[in-house]
């Protein structure tokens, strides 16, 4: 279906139940009557796209607070996909039970590990309340109102309390308020979806260098000596090598943008290997 974001008539995939933090990435790259298809794990969200089951998938891969989805980066290296587009989603918590449940009678709490860590304060304050880990945010919501034990509430964003009819009995129980996840936008190479530019890009590549003393800092030389900006550095072991990593690394500007470029040709001279991930928009920072 047309949207009011893109011409495209995109199917995107992402990990979790309807209502989930990765579906509202979605809809906020994609408009709010992008088709959704929700997949039970990472895997599954990343071969869906892979087989054309959908055109594209969002995957969270990083959290301001709980830092990288080392997953999502391994998953990046498995699959020829491409980053077409990020955003930045608010990640407010809310505790959410059946409708006309007080706070009161609340006795466990279930949600995704990362959302009940992130909530400590909440339930230091209210040792009544049991955290229960489950493996979705929203699909926690969905289990609360299908048990309809009105003891059970979950974790999650307000999203999936307006799909599944629950109600929000206590709003924004988050820790800290600056909780943000950013989420990239994954689809095949001959897939075309069109994204509203913001004016300012971002490349991902991701490269392997000789396990040799400075080689690392040799290879960043060429980003800092033309003083492009490094946004994100991440290092994932390489399997079967111990000891030896891949780095991702996040730069400002456009892989075809002359002193960008040059930086990647000349990097490509020192590495054992090197991969564009993709040139997109760059998400306004929240």
């Amino acid at each position: 279906m047309t949207d009011e974001k893109t011409n495209s008539t995109a199917r995107v995939a992402f990990q979790g139940e309807r209502g989930a933090f990765s579906e509202d990435a979605a809809r906020q790259l994609l408009g709010s009557n992008t088709e959704t298809l929700a997949c039970r794990s990472f895997d599954e969200m990343f071969g869906a796209v892979a087989s054309g089951e959908a055109a594209c998938a969002v995957a969270p891969i990083e959290n301001s607070l709980a830092g990288s989805v080392h997953k999502n980066y391994d998953l990046l290296m498995e699959h020829n996909l491409t980053i077409i587009g990020e955003t930045n989603v608010r990640i407010a918590h809310n505790l959410i039970a059946l409708p006309g449940v007080p706070l009161a009678e609340i006795r466990r709490a279930h949600s995704h590990p990362v959302a009940l860590a992130q909530c400590e304060k909440f339930f230091r304050n209210h040792p009544q309340i049991e955290a229960r880990p489950a493996y979705d945010t929203a699909g926690s919501v969905k289990t609360v109102i299908e048990n309809g034990d009105r003891g059970d509430a979950a974790i999650a964003g307000a999203t999936a309390a307006r799909i599944y009819g629950a109600q929000i009995v206590a709003a924004n129980i988050e820790d800290n308020a600056q909780n943000f996840t950013r989420f990239l936008l994954l689809a095949r190479p001959d897939e075309s979806i069109q994204l509203a530019e913001s004016g300012e890009r971002k490349t991902s590549i991701v490269f392997r260098v000789a396990n040799k003393p400075g080689s690392l800092f040799r290879a960043l030389a060429v980003f800092s000596l033309r003083d492009i900006d490094m946004t994100k550095i991440e290092s994932r072991p390489i399997e079967g090598r111990p000891w030896e990593y891949s780095f991702y690394l996040d730069v400002a500007g456009d892989q075809h943008e002359p002193k960008l470029e040059r930086a990647l040709a000349h990097l490509g001279e020192m590495t054992e290997s090197i991969r564009v991930l993709g040139s997109y928009p760059r998400a306004k920072e929240q």
